[in-house]
């Protein structure tokens, strides 16, 4: 496990790089996060249950009193200078800068006035390309301590907005609104019941006891997942035709509930498309249930869901491969696992479990040795609890 940086040191470390004194810089945290339930249904009607996790981004910032604009970051190269009247537009050389010139772009698009530049230096124990949402905690981050510093005041679901549509209109990726939704707007001891389509949502209590999340990286580099989610897409879009033809008043899979599934899935004479629409419609009860085990304090029942979730990716919806199936599967098995699934697009990326504290050392151990002798290298961890959306850091 790589040494956290400590973020007190971070009005310090500002100073070294920019000058000045450190009681002139403000610094903001905005956390990564995890997936509880609900993949791969959110483009089906579904409903998402993420909660933020108590690793972070921090951003320190401070206005300059010229126009220019300038980006550090104290674990990635590269310096990166603007001025705060450019057009901002997508240029691969600018690396990292593009997602906060993203953000600039659509602030002004938005109307907001900037009367000078501004400097930031960055740092983050959020590990990178770990499918839990370096880019967004990135982009939000960033925003929200734009929005704070020149007095924008922007509101927590704009700032979800602003990341996606910088990620839309910017970065040219079409990406849902969950993660940059979570990590707005998160609350410590919570997760949040979300509808990615209308924005409803709902905080449901997340109290861990003496239970952490620990996040398992298969550290497979992700190339399938791209042409695999479109795929899987328009499998379930075939699905729902397909019922709809046949007079099911239905606008999603996720409209139907298992019964109602049972009852008209004779209607889909192919196999796979069969396969494909009940994980939808099981893994949508599957949220439900888990937002009512929470309500009711039953981290068990909790545990048994995320498994029934692995286990409906593995063999109906075909996203996890050995990486994820090795890392789940063995976490299953071990002491003090109340349950562990893949979380994300899946084919490489994350997986996580549900542990109790006392048997962290043990489980990490057991799960890497025999991940190691199955894929061949070894996949990486933290443990983590649930944490607080973009904030002032003081």
């Amino acid at each position: 496990m790589a040494e956290l940086y400590n973020p007190n040191s971070l009005p310090a470390d500002f100073v070294k790089v920019y000058g000045g004194t450190e009681d002139s810089v403000k610094i903001f945290s905005s956390p990564a996060r995890i997936n509880i339930i609900g993949e791969h249904i959110d483009y089906n009607g579904g409903k998402v249950f993420p909660a933020a996790i108590n690793r972070y981004l921090y951003v320190a910032i401070r206005k300059r009193n010229d126009t220019k604009v300038v980006y550090n970051d104290l674990k990635f190269p590269g310096r990166f200078e603007f001025d705060i009247n450019d057009d901002f537009k997508y240029a691969k050389e600018n690396g990292y800068a593009n997602y906060l010139n993203g953000i600039l772009s659509q602030m002004k698009e938005k109307g907001f006035k900037f009367d000078c530049g501004f400097e930031i230096l960055m740092v983050s124990n959020v590990p990178a390309a770990g499918g839990i949402s370096s880019s967004s905690a990135l982009e939000c981050g960033f925003a929200y301590a734009v929005s704070e510093t020149f007095g924008f005041g922007i509101d927590r679901v704009e700032i979800a907005k602003l990341g996606q549509m910088s990620e839309h209109n910017f970065m040219n990726v079409n990406c849902g609104i969950m993660d940059q939704f979570i990590i707005s707007t998160g609350k410590k001891n919570t997760a949040i019941v979300l509808d990615c389509n209308t924005l409803e949502y709902e905080y449901v209590p997340l109290e861990l006891g003496d239970y952490r999340f620990v996040v398992m990286n298969t550290n497979k580099q992700r190339r399938l997942a791209d042409s695999k989610y479109n795929e899987r897409r328009s499998q379930c879009e075939e699905a729902l035709k397909i019922l709809q033809d046949e007079g099911v008043k239905i606008s999603a899979l996720c409209d139907l509930s298992p019964a109602q599934w049972e009852n008209s899935k004779g209607l889909i004479k192919d196999e796979l498309l069969v396969r494909r629409a009940k994980h939808c419609v099981y893994e949508n009860q599957r949220v439900k249930d888990a937002v009512s085990a929470l309500k009711a304090g039953n981290l068990e029942k909790l545990g048994k869901l995320l498994n029934e979730s692995h286990e409906s990716l593995k063999n109906d919806y075909e996203v996890t491969g050995i990486e994820l199936d090795t890392l789940a599967e063995t976490a299953q098995k071990q002491d003090g696992c109340i349950g562990a699934r893949m979380t994300g697009a899946g084919f490489g990326g994350c997986g996580f479990a549900l542990v109790h504290k006392d048997e962290l050392e043990q489980f990490v151990e057991n799960v890497q040795n025999e991940y190691k002798k199955v894929v061949g290298y070894e996949a990486s961890f933290f443990d983590c609890e649930s944490g607080d959306g973009v904030s002032r850091f003081n």
